[in-house]
Formats: C-alpha cells, sequence, structure tokens
C-alpha cells in the first residue's frame, strides 16, 4: 500500500503546485487549475487509495469552489446518456439475482463452456466479441452481461475478492470494450472519429475497409492476448457451492425479466433503426422493473442493493473528460507534444510509434472518448511532419484509445468493475498487462499488417 499512497501523494502535491503558482505569461489560469484538478483525480482514481466515489465528489467540490469550469461542465457527467445507461444496468442487475435468472443464464454458461476456468475466460470473452457485431453500445453489453457473470461467479464459488471472480468479471469488461474497436460502429470513440473525419478532412469510413484495417490485430489478436492475461494473473479453480442439477421450471418473475432483457437486447441492437438512446432503453427497463404492480424489485430492494456509489463515480469520470475538453487543456497537452514528438517526413516507423504514443497519453488525460475529439483537428499538421496519408494519421488514434492504461479511462470498465464486485487493483494489474503486451507486440504486428495494407 505503500507505492499507492506515495504516488497519490506526488499527484496531490503536483496538483497544489499548479493551484497555487501563478499563471506563466499567455496561458490561462483556469487551465492551470483544470490540470492541476485533473492529475488530483487521475492520481486518486489510479491509486484508489480513497474510495472512487469519494474521489469523484472531491473533485465536484474543487472544481465548483475554485471555478475551474461552468457548473453545466462540471456536473456533464450526470448528464450523459451513459450514466442513464449505467443506473439501468444497476436495476437489472438486482433483478437478475433475484428473480433467480442470472442463475439459470450461469448455468446454462457453464454447460457451453464446461467448469474449467480456461474454458470460462475463453467462453466470455467471446460472447463479448460476439455481441460487438450486434449490439453497438458498449455500455450496454457491459449492463447485460456482467450481472449474469456475476451470478456464474458466486455459482463457482468465486466470493467478492477472489480471483476467479475478478477475471470473469475482467473477461466481460475488456472482451466487450478491446476487440470492438476494430468494428466501426460499435463504440464511442470510433463514431466520434468517424464523425470528426467526415466533418473536418471530409472522409468517410465504411464498416469493411475499417474492420479490416483493425479486427486482424486490434480485435482478433487482443482478444487471444486477454484471454492469455488474465488466465495467467486470475487462474483459480472452481469450487461450486451447489448442485450441479438445472433449475427447475421458469417462476412468472424470470419469465417477465427474461422478456425485458430480450426487449432492450432487440432495441439495442436495432437502435440504428429506432434512433432511440441505449440509455433510455435501458432506463426505461428499469422504471418498468420498479413499477409497484409487477413487483420485481420492491422500494426496500432498490435502496439498499442498487450501488449509488458507481453512479456518483461514473459521473466523475465522465466530467473529467467534458472538464479536459472544456477548459482547453486537451488541445494545449496535444499542441505541446506535437511540439515534440520525433514525427518525421521517411521516418514512417518512427513516426507511426510516436503517434500511437501521443493517442495512448491523451487517453489517460482526456480519457478514451475524449482522445479523437482532441486529436483529429491536429492530425493534418501531423500527417504533414510526417509525410504519412491523413487516413492513416487519424486511424492511429484507434490503437491508442484500444489501449487501456487504467480503468478509469474507460467508463464501460469501470461500470463492470463495479457492478461485478471487484477490486479497482486486480482490474488495474489486468489493463497494465495488456498494455505491456500490447505495446511490445501488438503494436508492431499491427505496423506489419499496415504496412501490408498500403497505409504506410
Amino acid at each position: 500500500m505503500a507505492g499507492p499512497r506515495l504516488i497519490a501523494g506526488l499527484a496531490l502535491a503536483v496538483a497544489l503546485a499548479l493551484f497555487v503558482l501563478p499563471a506563466p505569461e499567455g496561458v490561462d489560469a483556469r487551465m492551470l487549475r483544470g490540470a492541476a484538478l485533473v492529475v488530483f483525480a487521475i492520481g486518486l482514481y489510479a491509486t484508489g487509495v480513497v474510495p472512487e466515489y469519494l474521489t469523484a465528489l472531491a473533485f465536484f467540490l474543487i472544481a465548483m469552489l475554485f471555478a475551474v469550469a461552468p457548473a453545466g461542465v462540471v456536473f456533464a457527467g450526470f448528464q450523459s446518456t451513459a450514466l442513464w445507461l449505467v443506473f439501468g444496468g444497476l436495476v437489472i442487475g438486482v433483478a437478475v439475482k433475484k428473480t433467480g435468472l442470472g442463475e439459470r443464464l450461469a448455468h446454462r454458461i457453464a454447460g457451453w463452456f464446461g467448469q474449467s476456468y480456461a474454458g470460462l475466460i475463453a467462453g466470455t470473452v467471446m460472447v463479448g466479441v460476439a455481441l460487438s457485431f450486434v449490439m453497438p453500445s458498449t455500455m450496454g453489453r457491459v449492463v447485460l452481461l456482467v450481472p449474469i457473470v456475476a451470478v456464474l461467479a458466486d455459482r463457482l464459488g468465486f466470493a467478492r475478492g477472489s480471483r476467479g471472480r475478478s477475471g470473469l468479471v475482467l473477461a466481460t469488461a475488456l472482451g466487450t470494450w478491446m476487440p470492438s474497436t476494430g468494428i466501426l460502429p460499435s463504440n464511442v470513440p470510433n463514431m466520434v472519429l468517424a464523425g470528426t473525419a467526415e466533418t473536418l478532412y471530409g472522409i468517410s469510413l465504411t464498416y469493411g475497409s475499417y474492420m479490416l484495417l483493425h479486427f486482424p490485430v486490434l480485435g482478433a489478436l487482443k482478444a487471444v492476448a486477454i484471454f492469455l492475461v488474465l488466465l495467467i494473473l486470475f487462474r483459480d479453480t472452481p469450487r461450486p457451492v451447489e448442485s450441479e442439477a438445472p433449475p427447475g421450471p421458469m417462476s412468472a418473475a424470470e419469465r417477465l425479466l427474461a422478456v425485458v432483457l430480450l426487449a432492450c437486447l432487440t432495441l439495442w441492437a436495432s437502435d440504428f433503426l429506432h434512433g432511440i438512446s441505449p440509455a433510455w432503453i435501458s432506463l426505461g427497463a428499469a422504471v418498468f422493473l420498479l413499477l409497484p404492480r409487477f413487483g420485481l424489485i420492491t422500494m426496500g430492494e432498490f435502496n439498499e442493493k442498487t450501488n449509488f456509489a458507481s453512479v456518483i463515480y461514473v459521473a466523475g469520470v465522465l466530467s473529467l473528460g467534458v472538464v479536459v475538453a472544456e477548459t482547453g487543456l486537451g488541445t494545449e497537452l496535444g499542441h505541446l507534444v506535437l511540439a515534440v514528438l520525433p514525427l518525421a517526413p521517411g521516418a514512417e516507423a518512427q513516426s507511426y510509434f510516436s503517434l500511437v504514443g501521443l493517442s495512448t497519453v491523451v487517453g489517460m488525460a482526456a480519457t478514451m472518448p475524449g482522445v479523437p475529439a482532441v486529436l483529429s483537428p491536429l492530425a493534418q499538421d501531423m500527417a504533414a511532419a510526417a509525410n504519412l496519408p491523413l487516413l492513416t494519421v487519424l486511424m492511429t488514434q484507434v490503437i491508442g484509445y484500444s489501449t487501456i492504461i487504467l480503468p478509469y479511462q474507460v467508463p464501460p470498465v469501470i461500470v463492470a468493475v463495479q457492478i461485478g464486485g471487484i477490486g479497482g487493483g486486480a482490474a488495474a494489474r489486468a489493463t497494465l498487462a495488456l498494455a505491456v503486451l500490447t505495446f511490445l507486440l501488438l503494436v508492431p504486428l499491427n505496423y506489419v499488417w499496415w504496412r501490408i495494407m498500403g497505409m504506410l
């Protein structure tokens, strides 16, 4: 614990210095305060020395006391559709456990993939990847799968805090996020990148070409890497806590919840037809499950079993990215790094690795959804400096935001950690190990693939 406390102390010291030191000439004082707030929040989120919800509350308080940004920006996380998708997922999770439907589905999953830990991890990752092709919302996939996987973990004797439970929940979280960056409509950063590429440069990304460029390495090979890392870090022995007899006939409550989940899945998968945000589908399901007439979740169960600390935590992380963008900190960071980035004509490999590193660093400050918003406006200048095609420079962002250094960078991952009941330290070990493997192996392999594809 001394290591995290030391890192958190250093972060707080840097944040305090940025708060009290006068702004250099030409630097907006509000941007400096924004930088201090970001260092403060990231230092505490990354180390976990205090509960995440407390860090989020302190973030809101400091931002308002020191007028870092307007209230609408500071509390933007509460206005985000992602937050309400999370809220709906928490309510669905309570219903899945209460009705016994989670136990029934967990029994079925164990039947499909067996009870070997390797088989369960592989199967969970594959389900997450498969859903990425039919369900465009990463948060929706997490909300749907994690409560079921949590019940499966309970069934196999993996208690909260156990290695086995951590591995299964992270297989869901990372398997639904990382490979989906290779499938164009499957997560928010992809769509932000597609939108900025078309708006700023008239470049239209197509489903097939995007997938061919990214999925072989960032999708398929990344899924294999997730499986290997989780198996090595969290291998455990299942210890079923109940008989292997299949559950009896479905109760009326289970049937009703199954209909609700099927309706959610159908609406989430077809949002391109009806245009309803996945958040409002999730919230609608929550409202339905809380209606007194149906009685799936009583007021007492709602108050006692819904993890409202997770809602505050997610709101804080979402607001952090908005504050970075609104104060100009993200753009300034991009310009500062660009000034020292070793981009040079004829040095394709050097420029490629530098651009990937840049998007990874920006992702740590602006969180992953903020990467394309911050870097896309700079892409033309970077392409000219490196003498690379503009499309190539834009696409290097995908490699960066597909690589998580710490869990707070990706809201669906922190939601999975909260709903699944695992520790932030376990999630951080997994993401750091995957980041190392990605930089040592997958990023070079992707470079070779892009040369074959004529991108470099």
